[in-house]
């Protein structure tokens, strides 16, 4: 019998658990932290200089500094997912990041494509987006629940053409 959808260890991460439902009943599989990582709070970097000047009516001027600096940070979880052809796999934050720690995915919700398994760049290492709107750093430890997969089929429209092959790792499918 062939695999059909699961999770295995990227090679370079050995201490880490595989994603597990924590109910029965659960949709998503819950995913750990790889390694320890510092979510910056927007607010170090620049983000308050910037809203007190639009609140005010002053021009508000973004240098190009600012704008690298502000942007989610990866998160390693050392996993990476296998799965039938007509699936992905959702990423979706923990119900509890925003409420009680201040994080949002920058990405609204992730999407893991089935050919980014086993990519050359990056083995189809699974990372999480986070941004911190909270005013102090969250520090995530490593084995701490950070994020949810849930696989899904997806369907294809009938003029559907395919454009090409996956060429690399994390957001190598775009144009």
């Amino acid at each position: 019998m062939s695999k059909l959808r699961g999770f295995e260890k990227v090679t370079t991460f050995k201490d880490v658990n595989l994603p597990v439902r924590a109910t029965k009943n659960a949709a998503g599989y819950d995913f750990e932290a790889a390694v320890d990582v510092v979510i910056p709070t927007i607010w170090k970097q620049g983000i308050g200089t910037v809203l007190k000047a639009a609140l005010k009516g002053d021009a508000v001027l973004l240098d190009e500094k600012m704008v690298k600096e502000v942007k989610p940070v990866l998160v390693s979880t050392g996993i990476k997912a296998y799965m039938g052809e007509d699936e992905f796999l959702q990423l979706c934050n923990r119900s509890s990041n925003p409420l009680k720690n201040f994080l949002l995915l920058g990405n609204g919700v992730g999407v893991i494509d089935s050919d980014y398994y086993d990519n050359a760049d990056n083995e189809g290492h699974i990372m999480f987006q986070f941004i911190n709107f909270g005013l102090t750093d969250k520090v995530i430890k490593k084995g701490e629940r950070i994020g949810q997969g849930i696989f899904l089929p997806f369907l294809k429209a009938d003029q559907d053409v395919t454009v090409g092959e996956r060429t690399g790792g994390f957001g190598s499918s775009g144009k």
